[in-house]
């Protein structure tokens, strides 16, 4: 079994910054790809970014191309997600997803774990 820890949320005014970090722990962690979504009150959950663990590529939704960076460190299991230039639009629960075999990266249900989120909210 696989456990995934967000951790890194919090209350930041418009044009700000956080960091997320997602720290896996478990039985040997090997995921294709590890992935974040999130989900605003009243909202499905929708892609964010995802990265391949073995490095080779990583994804961005649009709403966050150019503002969001996924990275990992594969040394501490772990997955980041530096947001900047923060919008209020971007307030939600952000989770951290692990997909172990290869699949579609944004789409939530070809992921197998799933971390128990952290709230990001953006004032304006």
């Amino acid at each position: 079994q696989v456990q995934l820890v967000e951790s890194g949320g919090g209350l930041v005014q418009a044009g700000g910054s956080l960091r997320l970090s997602c720290a896996a722990s478990g039985r040997t962690f090997s995921p294709y790809v590890m992935g974040w979504f999130r989900q605003a009150p009243g909202k499905e959950r929708e892609f964010v970014a995802a990265i391949i663990w073995s490095g080779s590529g990583s994804y961005y939704a649009d709403s966050v191309k150019g503002r969001f960076t996924i990275s990992r460190d594969n040394a501490k299991n772990t997955v980041y997600l530096q947001m900047n230039s923060l919008k209020p639009e971007d307030t939600a629960v952000y989770y951290c997803a692990a997909a172990l075999s290869g699949a579609l990266p944004v789409a939530a249900g070809n992921y197998d774990y799933w971390g128990q989120g952290t709230q990001v909210t953006v004032s304006s």
